[in-house]
């Protein structure tokens, strides 16, 4: 089960001599698993995927903070023996328990890097690389960059620009990107969401004189599709996602859009329009205490949930999540914030919610979090590198999670 990336060319020589042996761990969480695969990218160096099937009592084993791989289905799993790795990168809390393992069997040789928040004391793991939303406390070995990783490099957008470029050309100009996620936690993207989405980017669409580039994702309903493109009212392209598609034009879009509209439920989708440098504007939805824009929000609508027709739409999930992020963050406390991500959009200048006037000149500068996880697993090995560009050259060989259609690469990734 093993996804072999590149081949090593390990010759004789000293260690430093050799590219260091990376392990990816697969999360069964796609978008997470596409930032570990990002970072593996950026690396350089040759990697193996290995992926886990966990047994229904491995939490059990995850609660004592031991490594082993009495919690997993070795039958069913990728195999894990010598030589063991230099450097393991995963997301995800099942993965940490296996990972422990490996460190043990290679006597505290093996690095462990992980992606987004975890379960293991961050004084046990070697780098944690997470966005703000998770709340983690500041420790020297978290590293806390202000968007998640993303797998969009520069010739991807080069090859998908030369496809979709003759196929838009019957569109006017400019061409604004509509990105569209789906419920998430206590947000959710309902008929009567997606049909305000539709109002408001035609209206937006429409100021400019251009045309919108809609694309859907895994988490976008059929109701929900079938509702926003009834309520779109100018020249647009509508894409519904399909799994394995290879039509599909995300990275098209991407490459070629004068702006966007993201709904602001998927961080990794804004972190993607954001590399492109252009004006990005986030759609907020959801209600009550855990609206996106909370008490700022300029529509009461979205936030007084105690409104029937609001609490219909919405339902009362907001309650629980308010709760949970009312609480300090803690080990079984693991609930995330996106509106901390979501405000560090705004203040970065990155990116700007949707209706908001804003007079300012747009004069973002490149995204640099690639390039700090890089640096910091550069040192962590003892090695030197540049890092990656900021929308990075992939630099290893194929392998089973890239692609346009391969679902770390396509929108509604969490």
């Amino acid at each position: 089960m093993d996804s072999r990336v590149a081949v090593t060319a390990g010759e004789s020589g000293t260690a430093l001599d050799r590219p260091p042996s990376v392990w990816v761990f697969k999360c069964h969480r796609a978008g997470d698993h596409a930032q570990s695969i990002a970072l593996a990218d950026a690396l350089g160096w040759p990697y193996v995927v290995k992926e886990m099937k966990f047994l229904p009592h491995e939490l059990y084993y995850a609660l004592r903070g031991k490594g082993t791989l009495a919690g997993i289905d070795r039958r069913r799993s990728s195999p894990l023996q010598p030589p063991w790795p230099d450097l393991i990168i995963m997301a995800g809390r099942q993965n940490e328990t296996p990972a422990k393992w490996v460190r043990d069997q290679s006597g505290g040789h093996t690095r462990i890097v992980v992606i987004g928040r975890y379960w293991t004391p961050a004084a046990e793991l070697d780098l944690v690389v997470t966005p703000p939303q998770f709340r983690l406390r500041e420790h020297p070995h978290v590293l806390v960059n202000d968007f998640p990783l993303h797998q969009v490099t520069r010739d991807k957008l080069d090859e998908a620009a030369r496809v979709w470029r003759p196929r838009l050309a019957d569109l006017p100009h400019p061409w604004i990107a509509l990105v569209v996620g789906g419920s998430s936690g206590p947000y959710v993207f309902s008929r009567e969401t997606a049909r305000r989405l539709g109002r408001e980017a035609s209206a937006f669409a429409r100021t400019h004189g251009g045309s919108l580039l809609v694309t859907t994702s895994p988490r976008t309903s059929r109701g929900a599709m079938e509702a926003l493109d009834r309520a779109i009212e100018v020249p647009h392209k509508f894409y519904r996602w399909r799994p394995s598609d290879p039509e599909n034009p995300y990275l098209g879009y991407l490459a070629l859009a004068d702006r966007f509209i993201v709904t602001a439920d998927s961080l990794s989708m804004l972190a993607e329009a954001c590399a492109s440098g252009r004006p990005v504007f986030m759609f907020e939805f959801g209600g009550g205490p855990a609206a996106m824009h909370g008490p700022r929000a300029r529509d009461p609508r979205i936030r007084q949930w105690w409104r029937w027709s609001q609490l219909k739409d919405q339902g009362l999930l907001g309650l629980h999540y308010a709760l949970a992020i009312g609480l300090p963050p803690w080990r079984i406390n693991r609930s995330r914030d996106i509106r901390l991500a979501q405000d560090r959009f705004v203040s970065l200048d990155r990116a700007r919610w949707l209706g908001q006037d804003d007079p300012r000149p747009w004069h973002p500068a490149p995204l640099q979090d690639l390039d700090r996880a890089v640096a910091r697993v550069y040192a962590l090995l003892g090695r030197s590198g540049s890092g990656a560009d900021p929308v990075h050259k992939a630099r290893s060989g194929p392998h089973d999670a890239v692609g346009p259609a391969a679902a770390p690469m396509l929108p509604g990734a969490p």
